[in-house]
């Protein structure tokens, strides 16, 4: 009233002097109608809850604590329409945020996860001082955890369409929104989980690192360094491709045995370091190759020399030794001077295991021809059985048809003595 150019009058002071008195009784007034329309409840001695009062129908209060009652009974849909009827009707209400709360809530149980979201985003943005903010949070975490199940969100009322970009976001905004807490270690590992069981292992790797660096005294620190070594050695490709992720496995590995070795020993540390070592050094041995291929001798030759000297007892390494005599006369007479004594290598490398090669391929043909020498003699032995058998059923044979003969002989001539009648001259 100054800015128009006239003086107050008294009517205007005792206006404004009358206005911050009447706020008050409103305030006042509102404040007491509030909490006076709640339900309260007590537990009694015999450990139940009793009503002891109870909010007025006609409240705000009382509509909302309606919503409330029809939500628990098991009546998600009425709760939902008698909740948006509230909101629509008292938007500027101190009890919005739980009206949206139990809003979502009515949504998640008839299934509409997405939906319910909207409803929880509210009041995490717009009521962060609200007792609802925590409730909100733990509301879209469990939400983030049915969609990063695979759980599809509803699209013309069918579940069609995955919801893993806003699992992944809702679990990073939980760390930010609520960072220390329980509830963001558990988005955190969550968060790591997911992309594990996506087979995404780079960010899983990146995702368990961040936890073990912001939660280090958390109960889950074993389980993340174990899908953090596991998620490294996953991320290698092959010797064509980088190998960062099993380095900084190895790192990982040995530092785990120093902290603690019986976990250490109950993953295989020692094998899994060895099996390290023999994959880079194959990636060693195929850039060799590489160089070979494009004409380099004096790099492959370095790239050979780093190999045994690292990863002397690899596969890759008796391969390496190998290509030195055809990659030594391409060389320049310098670096052939700077070479070391590759003969050492050979001898401890390529001929002992010959050696023992050899030694094993004798055993082998001894215990062959030993093999050999007795199938042959149980053939020859069941050979003789065979004729032997032949021969004795031959010579059963023919003292048969000797004994029909005799047989035979001896019942002519006892026909011959007994015959009467003359005989006739056979000469005319």
């Amino acid at each position: 009233m100054l800015l128009s150019g006239r003086c107050p009058t008294q009517a205007d002071i005792a206006h404004r002097r009358c206005m911050p008195y009447g706020l008050l009784v409103v305030a006042i007034y509102t404040v007491v109608s509030i909490a006076g329309a709640q339900d309260t409840y007590t537990l009694t001695d015999e450990d139940r809850w009793k009503e002891t009062q109870t909010a007025e129908k006609g409240t705000p209060t009382g509509q909302l604590a309606a919503a409330r009652k029809a939500l628990a009974a098991g009546e998600p849909l009425r709760a939902e329409n008698l909740a948006t009827r509230w909101i629509k009707r008292y938007p500027y209400d101190a009890l919005i945020p739980e009206a949206y709360m139990i809003r979502g809530d009515a949504l998640v149980a008839q299934g509409s996860y997405y939906s319910a979201l909207y409803d929880y985003e509210f009041v995490a943005r717009s009521h962060p001082s609200s007792a609802a903010f925590v409730q909100a949070i733990t509301r879209e975490y469990e939400i983030a955890k049915i969609f990063a199940s695979g759980v599809r969100r509803k699209f013309l009322g069918m579940r069609l369409l995955l919801a893993y970009d806003e699992a992944q976001e809702i679990f990073i905004r939980v760390q930010e929104r609520l960072p220390g807490s329980q509830l963001a270690e558990q988005a955190g590992l969550a968060l790591g989980d997911f992309y594990y069981r996506r087979r995404e292992m780079q960010l899983a790797a990146d995702t368990y690192s961040v936890f073990i660096e912001n939660y280090p005294h958390s109960e889950s620190i074993p389980l993340a360094r174990r899908r953090l070594i596991f998620a490294n050695i996953a991320s290698y490709k092959g010797p064509e491709f980088d190998d960062v992720g099993i380095l900084e496995a190895r790192a990982q590995l040995e530092q785990l045995e120093a902290i603690s070795p019986a976990q250490a020993q109950r993953i295989g540390a020692q094998a899994l370091i060895l099996r390290i070592n023999e994959s880079e050094a194959e990636k060693m041995l195929t850039t060799a190759q590489w160089y070979l291929a494009i004409n380099d001798p004096i790099s492959a030759e370095y790239t050979i020399r780093t190999m045994i000297l690292e990863h002397p007892n690899t596969i890759a390494a008796t391969r390496g030794l190998r290509l030195i005599p055809l990659i030594t006369p391409n060389l320049p007479a310098a670096v052939v001077a700077q070479m070391p004594d590759y003969s050492i290598y050979q001898e401890a490398l390529l001929e002992a295991p010959s050696q023992q090669q050899s030694e094993a391929a004798e055993t082998v043909t001894t215990e062959e021809e030993a093999a050999n020498i007795e199938d042959l003699d149980a053939a020859h032995k069941r050979e003789s059985e065979a004729l032997e058998k032949i021969r004795k059923e031959k010579e059963a044979e023919e003292e048969s048809i000797n004994e029909a003969f005799e047989d035979a002989a001896d019942s002519q001539d006892s026909s011959g003595s007994t015959d009467d009648s003359p005989k006739k001259d056979p000469t005319p």
